[in-house]
């Protein structure tokens, strides 16, 4: 139930109609308390303040409708807007990064707030009344109205701004940047010094795991998608209400078949489908990864803009660089935290789950192999790649660390030499090389 609730909630940030629904109901809201307000100063006599609308009902119709139709076509051209972004940042920077675009909260607040003033002026338009027995005419309403109108024209100042920025690429590096940042601080919230508990962290016994290779009962999933949640305290829950062991067979990125085990139960024995659905009611799959319990799909997407920036058809290599300026400052951290033990324990101490846990060389492997690959022949980018490991290593002090971080260099240097027939840009790559191995050898020293 968890995991579908975070599912939901994706859907629901990565959709341009739930915060204009919010606003659109507070609207409606709005102009309620508004005309009521008016009906009670009408009522009591209360004078007006200056500024204070105080036409007829001709007067008042016509303003809120000049309002409300001019509401309607800046939010075409919003909308206008809005596509021309959404189509420049699929063909320049990539389709998966769409959904970054749609999850922005200025450009939901924007839409919601031309729509909210229509519907308001729309609703008092319906308040007033014509006639010499009940007239009504919502002074208050009408003026905050054109508060409303106001406003607006400053929103959608704002928003050719925030257009006129959001679709740079150093923009959006950043922006994607900073969302990898926040990922890693959320799954990775331990520096190396504040590990957990060894004792708790420790594997189990030699004989245990073999036993459990040879007994264990695979679990199937029920529905083909890309696992994006799992719900780890569910499934310890369930493996001590059952009182079992089980190892995870995938990690949240994975794509799921239909019928490919999920996880393996241990000791094994006759369970329905009801276990099963338990089971899977623990995970949840979706049409398309997200970074929320996946760190490599958080790296991914700044890996695709650099690819593609890379490619002969754009070809822009400055890009390629400030993607992996980024990437580098992910792996500086994630360098100085803890890796998470596999094995996951009741509060008895007892095992229950074994995960796939990430690690460095996998993160370090999953944010440079592609870049490595389409830009062996950029000198820039080698170079740029080189000197970024330079100073990853500055930070890495686990010796499994370290070793995945010369062998990338070494890649790097292997694969440049290839590609790159000027001498001296193979001088600089060099150059570059040595410099990652001095700090390698002078951290291997300290330690």
């Amino acid at each position: 139930m968890k995991v579908q609730l975070f599912k939901y909630w994706e859907t629901v940030r990565t959709s341009f109609w739930f915060i204009p629904a919010v606003m659109v109901f507070m609207a409606v809201v709005l102009a309620a308390a508004a005309i009521q307000l008016d009906r009670l100063t009408m009522a009591r006599g209360w004078l007006f303040w200056v500024w204070v609308f105080t036409g007829e009902a001709e007067g008042a119709s016509a303003v809120l409708s000049i309002i409300a139709g001019s509401m309607t076509t800046i939010a075409g051209v919003v909308f206008s807007m809005t596509l021309v972004a959404l189509s420049l940042a699929s063909s320049q920077l990539g389709p998966r990064l769409l959904q970054n675009f749609m999850r922005d909260t200025i450009t939901q607040i924007v839409l919601g707030t031309f729509v909210a003033t229509f519907l308001y002026c729309v609703m008092v338009v319906l308040a007033i009344r014509r006639g010499e027995a009940d007239p009504f005419v919502p002074h208050l309403s009408v003026t905050l109205g054109v508060i409303l109108a106001v406003i607006s024209l400053g929103v959608l100042i704002y928003f050719i701004h925030h257009v006129a920025r959001s679709i740079q690429a150093n923009q959006v590096v950043a922006q994607v940047g900073r969302d990898l940042v926040d990922v890693l601080e959320r799954l990775f919230p331990e520096h190396i010094s504040q590990g957990a508990n060894d004792a708790l962290a420790a594997s189990p016994h030699a004989d245990f795991l073999r036993r459990f290779e040879r007994e264990a009962e695979p679990v199937c999933a029920s529905a083909d998608g890309y696992l994006q949640f799992i719900d780890a305290n569910a499934l310890i829950s369930l493996a001590v209400r059952e009182d079992l062991v089980i190892h995870l067979d995938c990690h949240p990125g994975h794509y799921m078949v239909a019928g490919r085990p999920l996880l393996r139960v241990w000791p094994a024995g006759q369970r329905g489908d009801e276990f099963a659905q338990e089971v899977n009611a623990a995970f949840a799959l979706g049409n398309q990864r997200t970074p929320n319990q996946d760190i490599e799909f958080a790296f991914y997407q700044l890996v695709e803009m650099a690819v593609r920036a890379l490619s002969p058809g754009i070809n822009d290599p400055f890009t390629a660089i400030a993607c992996v300026d980024r990437i580098s400052s992910a792996l500086c951290r994630l360098a100085t935290r803890e890796m998470p033990s596999p094995y996951r324990h009741d509060d008895d101490g007892q095992l229950r789950v074994i995960a796939q846990s990430p690690s460095f060389p996998a993160m370090l492997d999953a944010g440079f192999d592609q870049i490595r690959q389409h830009g062996r022949s950029n000198v820039a980018v080698s170079i740029r790649l080189m000197e970024t490991l330079a100073v990853i290593t500055t930070f890495a002090h686990r010796p499994a660390d370290r070793a995945a971080l010369l062998r990338q260099a070494e890649m790097i240097r292997r694969g440049a030499w290839q590609s790159v027939p000027e001498q001296e840009d193979r001088e600089a790559l060099e150059q570059s090389y040595r410099a990652v191995k001095q700090v390698l050898e002078a951290s291997v020293q300290e330690n």
